[in-house]
């Protein structure tokens, strides 16, 4: 599944086609894959973020069908990112919309977005609204945080960017251990079928990883490393061949970076084989708690003494797949990244030890 990097051209095409069709989808996964603007506002009677709210309700397969017999059934197009008047950089997509939103209205640090942090200190008399106050700069990563990044988007509820808290990976996790399921339980993307842990699955939370990463604090975009700057004739525009900067990295890189093509790869090959390395560590410890949890259950342990253990799952596997899923190896956010991992592994052997007590009780 996912076997080619085709690019944004063929997401709808692939999203069609994987593997994942041959169990039920919800018809909010179109949400990152179509542009479904007609659509939404179609089901909305011309309310797009009315039509968003529906989305849920409808299988993957009928919604798709529906987009497809409107006459809209293309990947992401130049109106997902682009006001078709002006050309200006907007974003359009309401999970993000609503994510961004509720992300203004916290508390926590945002030093890469400062067009926030201006609106939370005025009156905030209407919502933020990155179409009205976010900077150009802030733009050309927007439009990228639209779908790359962490979500939910099951048939229980709305789909949803879990960002009500701030960005940081804890902060997601502080919002899903609040979120409730339709029967009033802790929300969970599903339960571990050997151990029965209630585990939080990471989608690409590439986005909130570059946020707290220096590339972000020093102002660099999304669009500055994977759309650097080209000449067509005589104007200056992004390169809309979207791909890795490791590339191109003499117009991604080298415009700020002053080495050699060489040194510049290698760095980021370092950077990438550190965070791979903690990866595999983390890793193995989770493997090792499975054991523990599946040795003290065939000891007879209950699963109230193995709450804890469960519990240090459900922390070491978040954190592990947060990084897993994320699709820099790290190079986003390395300090970061290195934080997250050790806290997997540090969980996960926490998990184990708790499970190696609860088979002696």
């Amino acid at each position: 599944d996912y076997r080619d990097r085709r690019g944004h051209a063929y997401m709808l095409e692939d999203q069609e086609q994987t593997a994942r069709q041959t169990k039920p989808q919800s018809g909010s996964c179109l949400h990152c894959h179509g542009s479904v603007m007609p659509l939404y506002r179609e089901l909305g009677d011309g309310d797009a973020m009315v039509g968003f709210a529906k989305t849920n309700e409808w299988s993957y397969k009928d919604l798709n069908a529906k987009l497809h017999d409107m006459g809209h059934g293309f990947a992401v197009s130049c109106v997902d990112c682009h006001d078709p008047q002006s050309m200006e950089i907007r974003v359009t997509r309401p999970g993000f919309l609503n994510g961004i939103a509720a992300l203004a209205e916290s508390d926590s640090p945002v030093p890469h977005l400062p067009s926030m942090e201006q609106w939370r200190e005025g009156p905030r008399t209407e919502p933020y609204d990155p179409n009205v106050h976010g900077t150009r700069n802030e733009m050309r990563s927007n439009v990228c945080a639209q779908c790359h990044v962490e979500y939910y988007c099951g048939s229980g509820f709305t789909l949803t960017f879990p960002w009500a808290e701030g960005l940081k990976m804890e902060d997601q996790e502080a919002v899903w251990d609040a979120t409730k399921n339709a029967d009033g339980s802790r929300f969970y993307d599903y339960k571990h079928k050997e151990t029965g842990a209630e585990i939080l699955k990471a989608q690409h939370p590439e986005y909130e990883l570059w946020s707290q990463g220096i590339h972000a604090r020093s102002g660099v975009s999304c669009a500055d490393c994977h759309m650097p700057y080209m000449r067509e004739g005589a104007s200056k525009i992004s390169d809309h061949w979207v791909r890795s900067p490791l590339l191109n990295v003499n117009r991604a890189c080298q415009t700020c970076h002053h080495f050699s093509e060489d040194e510049l790869l290698a760095r980021v090959d370092q950077i990438q084989s550190r965070n791979y390395d903690l990866l595999q560590r983390g890793g193995a410890a989770l493997m090792d708690l499975l054991d523990a949890i599946q040795a003290a259950k065939d000891a007879g342990a209950t699963d109230a003494e193995l709450k804890p253990a469960l519990e240090m799952q459900r922390k070491a596997q978040w954190r592990l797949d947060f990084i897993a899923a994320e699709n820099s190896m790290g190079f986003h956010a390395p300090q970061e990244a290195a934080r997250i991992l050790g806290e997997a592994a540090d969980y996960a052997r926490q998990g184990q030890v708790a499970a190696l007590e609860a088979a002696v009780k």
